[in-house]
């Protein structure tokens, strides 16, 4: 949902520093790699220390990679199923950090094994919503449904929670239930997005296998 408007701007935002990016000789992986590397970090050095707002500030700034690489690579005009792929493969990675890096918190000084569990539910959810769609295209269907919340909704919700969350160290009362919350809405709508796709890629398949039946009896 948040795709469709939100990469418009952003890539129009992001242009003028991506064509500068290209002008001193950075590729377009290595925005990937740099980008991945820094929302990593950020995550598994902050996230379990509790410390959510600047960790959140340090993988807010390296998120906005997953625009800038794909903005070069089409001023370059080398968009590849190479750099699709490694994108692709890089963002399970961070996701993965992101949460993971908040299930050790739970799992430790944030003592709740229930938020724990929940951070490990985001996590792997959000794995097989990505792979439902990446299976899908691989046997030929176009998996064409904008889900509830996919990986710009994921992302956009738990970092904007952990970084209100984080302002309870600066004295802000109330704000640290703003996770635990999102937490639930993001593996909530995990699931409502899975079950779009499943229903989406048994209509897809059906209607393929129909057209393909239709055409070897013509």
């Amino acid at each position: 949902m948040l795709n469709k408007y939100a990469r418009a701007f952003f890539t129009r935002v992001l242009t003028p520093f991506a064509a500068l990016l290209i002008r001193i000789g950075v590729s377009p992986d290595a925005v990937t790699l740099v980008g991945t590397g820094g929302v990593v970090a950020g995550a598994l050095v902050f996230y379990p220390l509790g410390e959510f707002f600047w960790g959140t500030i340090v993988i807010t700034l390296f998120v906005f990679s997953d625009l800038v690489d794909g903005n070069m690579a089409r001023q370059l005009g080398r968009s590849s199923r190479w750099g699709a792929f490694l994108d692709s493969t890089l963002d399970r990675v961070a996701d993965s950090a992101i949460f993971g890096a908040l299930a050790l918190w739970y799992a430790g000084r944030g003592d709740s094994l229930m938020l724990c569990a929940m951070a490990i539910f985001c996590l792997a959810s959000g794995q097989v919503v990505s792979y439902t769609k990446a299976r899908g295209e691989a046997i030929g269907l176009p998996v064409n449904v904008n889900g509830l919340v996919e990986r710009a909704e994921r992302l956009v919700i738990t970092l904007v929670a952990c970084g209100l969350s984080g302002l309870h160290a600066f004295g802000v009362p109330g704000v640290e239930i703003l996770l635990p919350i999102a937490l639930w809405v993001v593996g909530v709508g995990s699931v409502v997005t899975l079950g779009q796709r499943v229903v989406t890629v048994r209509r897809e398949s059906a209607e393929a296998d129909a057209m393909a039946q239709g055409g070897n009896s013509a």
